[in-house]
């Protein structure tokens, strides 16, 4: 059948205009994502980077951009009303919860040395440096995860239980077994899993402790199932606490791998920690405000919190950080914390591509005269990162830091040491994903024993490392060479 002329004539003009309505697109997406950018991103090279994604990969970079580059969540206001509530919960049991609902007050007299570091900190977090705390390194879940389960057995008054990765396995089937034997006791338990991590096993763990009658919710499930593994603000804090006065904090997720003595298919070493003292508050506080945003529901009064009583010699400080308000919390701690490092900086984490002004200052540390260790994975569970890191290492090394590969199995520990008594723990790696999209949380100590555990953590692992050659590294294959900066590139998206 034969189209009448004019309607051929519609036709072919209106497939004459379908280029130029795809170009107007176009413009109009990249000109959307630039003016977006331009006024809410602070970090300019990202800036840059999604500006030039959306310009360069026609209607595909603005998609990217809707879906990865804008933060969607305010939790501010949550956070004002849950420390209102605190208050007047404080108000009513006359002054004795001042503790629970507030991290102001006077900080701890800690070392002259570290009096820099204390000051920025604070001024940055807005929380108080406390002292009379306990902080017991746990290697391996063939440590932390036998304390945890005790103490979940030993819960009272309450579980509160937030992670990145809850997989439903072998290791994750304890814990849920001992969350649901709490709840029978008649102790109140909550569970938070991140909405992306907890997909990393197949059967959903909130949907298991929903059914078996624990409280459970998952943090902020993605508009785009489909881009799971790839999305960002993820709360990758792992916080537990028990009745309000023991705390666990660290890098170690809930699943097989971590249990090394098991002898799981894919063995995951780590670092977790046992908390005791005044700052399980602060670790609560986190956990809480994460809760009240998850569920609307406001975690009050003593079945969740405690005075915390002085029960050991490390000065502590929670240190929140996150891509809404507590934005740059870690990066300011870190950079603070190289600026004052006087003899030594150990640094052992998973993923390493920092940010340039984190790069300059550790070429500036080692230049200074200051011994920088980082210790890294020899192969990480990511090969992108692997290759995008080595322009970074080569360059460190030329200013003098010593960079140190750990054999297998996967080191997924992280740790910041400075000099003799400070030190960061929790569950920030040294990338962009942790210090710009994802919530983390971690420690400020100072205490000299401590350091002093830890560091003879870091020079195990650095007795069994390969170091890293800058010549080897420089001696690389054209092609190798070429990969690695072009997943270089991609560092702002990693």
């Amino acid at each position: 059948m034969t189209l009448p002329m004019w309607l051929q004539s519609v036709l072919h003009a209106e497939l004459n205009l379908l280029p130029m309505q795809a170009t107007l697109l176009h413009l109009a997406l990249a000109l959307a994502v630039t003016l977006h950018a331009l006024l809410t991103r602070r970090n300019v090279s990202a800036t840059v980077a999604w500006i030039g994604l959306a310009w360069l990969a026609p209607v595909i970079g603005a998609l990217l951009y809707l879906t990865l580059g804008i933060n969607r969540i305010q939790r501010a206001g949550v956070a004002l009303d849950l420390k209102a509530a605190w208050q007047r919960e404080h108000d009513r049991a006359g002054g004795s919860m001042a503790d629970v609902g507030s991290a102001a007050g006077p900080d701890a007299q800690c070392a002259p040395e570290l009096a820099g570091i204390n000051r920025l900190a604070r001024q940055t977090t807005g929380n108080a440096l406390l002292g009379g705390n306990a902080v017991t390194p746990l290697v391996d879940g063939d440590e932390a995860y036998p304390a945890m389960l005790a103490a979940i057995d030993g819960a009272c008054r309450s579980v509160t239980l937030a992670t990145y990765i809850f997989d439903l396995d072998e290791a994750g089937s304890t814990f849920a077994d001992a969350l649901v034997r709490a709840r029978q006791r008649g102790v109140p338990v909550r569970v938070l899993v991140d909405a992306v991590g907890g997909r990393y096993s197949r059967t959903s763990m909130v949907a298991h402790l929903r059914a078996r009658g624990v409280t459970a919710a998952a943090f902020l499930p993605p508009r785009f199932p489909g881009l799971l593994a790839y999305a960002n603000l993820r709360n990758h804090r792992k916080i537990m606490v028990i009745d309000g006065a023991q705390g666990f904090t660290g890098g170690m997720n809930i699943r097989a791998g971590h249990w090394l003595a098991r002898q799981p298919a894919t063995p995951v070493r780590c670092l977790h920690f046992a908390v005791q003292g005044p700052v399980v508050a602060d670790m609560q506080r986190a956990f809480a405000i994460d809760w009240a945003f998850s569920t609307g529901e406001a975690l009050l009064g003593n079945t969740w919190f405690s005075s915390g009583d002085d029960c050991g010699p490390v000065l502590a400080r929670g240190v929140s950080d996150g891509p809404d308000g507590d934005i740059d919390h870690m990066r300011q701690v870190m950079l603070g914390a190289l600026a004052c490092a006087r003899r030594r900086v150990c640094i052992v984490t998973p993923y390493f591509l920092p940010e340039e002004v984190l790069l300059t200052t550790l070429e500036i540390t080692a230049l200074r005269g200051v011994a920088v260790d980082i210790v890294l994975p020899a192969r990480s569970n990511l090969p992108l990162l692997d290759w995008a890191m080595r322009p970074q290492l080569g360059r460190l090394m030329r200013a003098g830091c010593r960079v140190h590969l750990s054999p297998s199995p996967f080191d997924h520990s992280k740790l910041f040491l400075v000099d003799d008594a400070w030190s960061l723990i929790g569950s920030t790696n040294w990338d962009a994903r942790s210090l710009r999209l994802n919530f983390e949380y971690n420690l400020e100590c100072h205490d000299a024993q401590l350091v002093q555990q830890l560091d003879t953590l870091v020079r195990q692992r650095i007795g069994q490392a390969q170091a890293l050659d800058a010549a080897a590294l420089e001696r690389q294959p054209l092609a190798s060479q070429l990969r690695d900066r072009l997943a270089g590139l991609l560092t702002p998206y990693l």
